[in-house]
């Protein structure tokens, strides 16, 4: 394998772009599990395939745009949906957590008529759902190395306000932080991000590299901080493993990815349990 990282452009791409997910996915997901905003991402992730099934429709229906790379249609429909949040957020202000089964649903319905007018799936599409290898191109890897340099940047600006708006929102806006433009700032990023790591992990599966490396870390680490860090090498762990693995079994990418992370989880629940029990 390490033979094909010096000849095949492919995977040179799928381990770059697969190393930035590594840590954008995980970074983002701890603000997102202590805000209690788990789902969003599937939320976001269904509006995406949306957005990707629109673009192949266009393809087919106008062969004039055959060359549009469907992630970018995918960012657009996930940045939209991620405001529509937003908006009917404000709209249930006693109910705000129904604001994603929305959207989650208008874009599973999306995505269905799209495809079915697409006359179903093809392999393109299936490789959006699933994630590929060798479907990430130099174009993808450059796509997600900007939106990498913009969320790093973002969260170490507004890392305070965001560590406050986890963990007491009402004491943030008493201290005078615009809540809602820091919001809408994050799950913008969510959004991105979430396009973006559908090459490698698959846009059904890409909520779960948001989530299960943080479920895991959460466990075991003693501060938000390393919260953070042990999310990261968790995620990193996993989509490298998941690649390796995918590559010598021949398997696809995102279902390895997370089976990886799964298993990473059980290990520490398991660990933490001995070491509990150990104390007793």
């Amino acid at each position: 394998m390490i033979h094909g990282l010096f000849h095949y452009e492919f995977l040179q791409n799928a381990f770059l772009t697969g190393i930035l997910i590594g840590i954008l996915a995980p970074l983002l997901g701890v603000f997102i599990v202590v805000r209690r905003l788990s789902l969003i991402a599937d939320a976001l992730s269904h509006v995406t395939l949306a957005g990707i099934a629109a673009s192949l429709l266009l393809e087919k229906s106008f062969p004039i745009l055959s060359g549009l790379n469907p992630l970018y249609l995918g960012m657009v429909f996930s940045v939209g949906g991620s405001l529509f949040i937003e908006k009917l957020r404000g709209v249930y202000k006693h109910y705000q957590e129904l604001a994603i089964p929305i959207i989650m649903s208008s874009g599973i319905g999306l995505g269905v008529i799209f495809i079915s007018l697409a006359n179903g799936f093809n392999t393109d599409l299936f490789s959006y759902l699933f994630g590929s290898v060798s479907a990430v191109s130099r174009t993808d890897l450059l796509v997600i190395f900007i939106i990498s340099i913009v969320v790093i940047f973002a969260i170490i600006m507004l890392y305070k306000e965001l560590f406050l708006l986890s963990f007491d929102e009402e004491h943030a806006k008493a201290s005078g932080i615009p809540a809602k433009t820091i919001h809408f700032i994050f799950i913008i990023m969510v959004a991105l991000v979430i396009a973006a790591s559908m090459r490698i992990v698959g846009i059904l599966l890409v909520s779960s590299l948001m989530t299960l490396p943080v479920a895991a870390s959460i466990r075991i680490a003693k501060g938000f901080k390393q919260t953070i860090f042990l999310s990261i090498l968790f995620g990193e762990i996993s989509v490298l493993g998941g690649l390796i693995a995918a590559y010598y079994l021949n398997l696809a990418p995102g279902g390895t990815i997370v089976m990886i992370a799964v298993v990473i989880l059980g290990l520490v629940i398991f660990c933490k349990k001995i070491m509990v029990s150990d104390r007793n």
